[in-house]
């Protein structure tokens, strides 16, 4: 089913859109210029400027092939390559490059004859093969931005002086590549899997890889290159039979929405998630902004898709698109010569609206001025990995937490896990760092509100929904723990002005987990504190004290890790309101607010 969405999204697009059968966009970083007789002209620097670098441009050129292995210098592309192979300079001043050297320059002109076998059928091509019989790569090597064509590390494209297009995008040429496609593949007949129809299976499919490091030049989608995998005699992609035809039209597709400044694609963590619709629809766009990293730092980042789909789902309709049409979502992710897929997902335009807006709704919490209103799943990772670094977030908890989002089901339980885990071990490297922060305290809300729906009932005692604002009318004894530990902790700021460590730093570990252990220790030293308060701020935080506290009628000797969430959310809520102003508050509610100050 990926595969055929893919292969009916080439088709979407009008031609001229996308590369053509046989060929891609390869990056070019110069232009090797040749005359009719094959005289060396030129070496002419295409690559574009973007920031402070110089990048390769991206050209429509002759399909790669792969080359892997010791014989990959026998391998060479049409019209186009990198300088080893064009004009045979070896990457280093080993006796065994040095060899190599002239190999691959045969290559190279051996693969122009062999698409090419006799002169007349082309000038520019016979004027690239009259090039390399007149000795053109000697005067190329003396050409003053050689040393820039080294550095750049980027592909040499043959060019016919006083043409605008490339040899390989001269009009025979490409006729010729066309023609080489449609015989390269298997010829033995069956039904391919994407389209039905009988046709020579492709043996070897395009590279697809992803816009990462980790992620090899040649990392395909669908590869089988274990022989582990093959059967009845058939190997690498004959067992799963996909014409060429079909194939290239799926990995363009693909590649289209991983290309550079694609807006259809989304960095999740260590996945890449790609979005598109059968027809074009709003939601290409706006879900990649919901799911990835913030292109700028701007709260208001990511609120107009949000408003957008909120609007779709209160309407029924899209500015661009219908309700009914399926949108699509493909999480990805490298590994080794391969691609994982770490989720995929179909479904109508206005469902797939419905619960992305649900997600929002899970995740709503009170923050402060300047915050994120909509937190993306990339900062949702982020805060809950270990010091940062999502490498050492579970595996695949991306991809299963996008899963939960577009399939409306319950977030994994290692999601909850992670975010209580930094709540109890983030280290403050300034006193007004908070452990329980903005985006932890939403990951666990979201996460406790599905849960709740899940069961449909309480799944613990006194248990509620959790509310995005403080509920003092929630007697649950975890979510009424957090509270008291968040007031216990401003009652010690409050009396010892400017420490650099509170209660919070030495005791929310254990408070969250074990709180019989230490709230009797932790309500001793409140008293000590209570005592360096002035007299009103004494009663009023004391009366506090007495509310929360009411229906406790012991300290839990431990509590589960859902209840140890409860906790992290009734201690946030009240820390929240401990310091709201009070033209924040509906009238004639404090619900313990420190009116007369400000967050420090």
């Amino acid at each position: 089913m990926i595969l055929q969405a893919l292969y009916d999204l080439y088709s979407r697009y009008p031609d001229g859109a996308l590369p053509i059968e046989g060929y891609e966009e390869v990056p070019i970083a110069f232009k090797l210029v040749v005359d009719a007789n094959g005289n060396f002209v030129d070496l002419v620097d295409v690559r574009d400027i973007k920031g402070n670098k110089r990048m390769p441009k991206r050209m429509r050129l002759p399909s790669k092939v792969d080359r892997p292995g010791q014989g990959s210098w026998q391998t060479a592309f049409l019209l186009w390559d990198h300088p080893r192979y064009v004009l045979g300079i070896p990457p280093d001043d080993s006796a065994k490059e040095a060899a190599l050297a002239p190999k691959r320059v045969e290559a190279f002109v051996s693969r122009i004859e062999q698409s090419f076998p006799t002169s007349g059928i082309d000038p520019g091509v016979d004027a690239v093969l009259n090039f390399y019989s007149g000795g053109g790569p000697e005067h190329a090597r003396q050409h003053p931005l050689l040393p820039d064509l080294l550095d750049s590390k980027g592909n040499v494209a043959f060019q016919l002086l006083g043409d605008v297009e490339l040899v390989a995008q001269r009009p025979e040429v490409v006729r010729q590549v066309r023609k080489d496609f449609g015989a390269a593949n298997d010829q033995v007949l069956s039904p391919c899997l994407v389209t039905g129809e009988p046709s020579a299976a492709l043996r070897l499919h395009p590279a697809t890889p992803l816009p990462d490091r980790r992620s090899k030049a040649n990392a395909k989608l669908h590869s089988m290159h274990a022989k582990s995998s093959w059967s009845y005699g058939k190997a690498q992609g004959l067992n799963a039979p996909v014409s060429g035809r079909a194939a290239f039209r799926y990995a363009t597709a693909l590649n289209h929405l991983l290309r550079d400044g694609s807006e259809q694609k989304a960095r999740i963590a260590d996945s890449w998630a790609v979005f598109w619709a059968e027809r074009p629809h709003d939601l290409e766009t706006a879900l990649p902004n919901l799911f990835g990293e913030p292109q700028i730092d701007d709260p208001e980042d990511g609120k107009r898709e949000v408003q957008q789909i909120y609007k779709a789902v209160e309407s029924g309709k899209f500015a661009v698109g219908g309700r009914d049409d399926r949108v699509h979502v493909l999480g990805l992710s490298p590994s080794d010569a391969r691609i994982s897929i770490r989720f995929w997902q179909t479904a109508p335009a206005i469902e797939l609206a419905r619960r992305v807006r649900q997600h929002f709704e899970d995740l709503r919490i009170h923050r402060r001025p300047g915050e994120f209103e909509h937190l993306s799943l990339f900062q949702i990772l982020e805060a809950c990995a270990p010091r940062g670094d999502k490498g050492k977030l579970p595996p695949n908890l991306d991809g299963q937490i996008a899963h939960a989002i577009l399939s409306d089901l319950p977030y994994p339980i290692s999601l909850l896990n992670a975010a209580i885990q930094c709540c109890r071990t983030a280290a403050r490297k300034r006193p007004r760092d908070e452990k329980v922060t903005y985006p932890r305290a939403a990951a666990i809300k979201a996460w406790l509100c599905r849960e709740y729906r899940r069961t449909g009932k309480p799944i613990s005692p006194n248990d509620r929904e959790p509310q995005p604002m403080l509920d003092p009318q929630n007697a649950n004894p975890a979510y009424r723990l957090g509270r008291l530990f968040a007031v216990l902790e401003r009652i010690q700021e409050q009396s010892s002005r400017g420490i650099n460590a509170t209660i919070r730093d030495r005791f929310y570990g254990a408070a969250s987990g074990t709180p019989g252990t230490v709230f009797p220790t932790l309500l001793r030293l409140k008293n000590h504190h209570v005592a360096k308060l002035g007299k009103g701020r004494a009663v009023q935080m004391e009366r506090l004290v007495g509310e929360i506290m009411e229906g406790l009628d012991e300290f839990p000797p431990h509590m589960l890790m859902s209840d140890q969430g409860r906790f992290a959310i009734g201690y946030y809520h009240q820390r929240q309101a401990l310091f709201a102003k009070r033209s924040e508050e509906p009238e004639g509610e404090t619900n313990g607010t420190d009116a007369t100050e400000t967050k420090q």
